[in-house]
């Protein structure tokens, strides 16, 4: 029942942690690269098109479908042309942004419940615990 009763400090405390990470001068930058994005409708389509030759180019291969070069070049050119848009390069790099971020803060709480302590950074560095448990990279 103990955790019942802090149970409102802990979503109390995440509720902090939530609007410290809205109100960050660099989750404000991400959130605008990303609305800029959603609101190009050429660099959405880019990306879609992209996405959707790469999942069937993974698709093929995964049924040990051999793969032409000419599919390949198509797939490469698309990825070029996506890469040398600027929006779409800034939502692509604001994506790996808050994906390192989920990371970081997941590594964080969950090493600090294993360790029964808040960690520190030494004990993030290296868990001591298997691949497995997606703190390793």
């Amino acid at each position: 029942m103990t955790m019942k009763t802090n149970g409102n400090a802990i979503l109390e405390k995440t509720r902090e942690l939530c609007e410290v990470l809205v109100t960050a001068p660099g989750m404000v930058s991400i959130r605008e690269r990303i609305n800029a994005f959603m609101a190009d409708d050429k660099s959405r389509e880019q990306y879609e098109s992209l996405m959707t030759k790469g999942q069937a180019l993974q698709d093929k291969q995964s049924r040990s479908l051999p793969l032409s070069g000419e599919e390949l070049s198509e797939f490469e050119r698309q990825r070029e042309t996506l890469l040398a848009n600027p929006v779409a390069t800034g939502f692509l790099d604001a994506q790996q942004e808050l994906h390192d971020l989920r990371e970081n803060i997941q590594r964080q709480i969950s090493r600090t419940l294993e360790l029964g302590r808040v960690a520190t950074p030494e004990d993030l560095e290296d868990c001591g615990c298997s691949s497995g448990c997606g703190c390793h990279h």
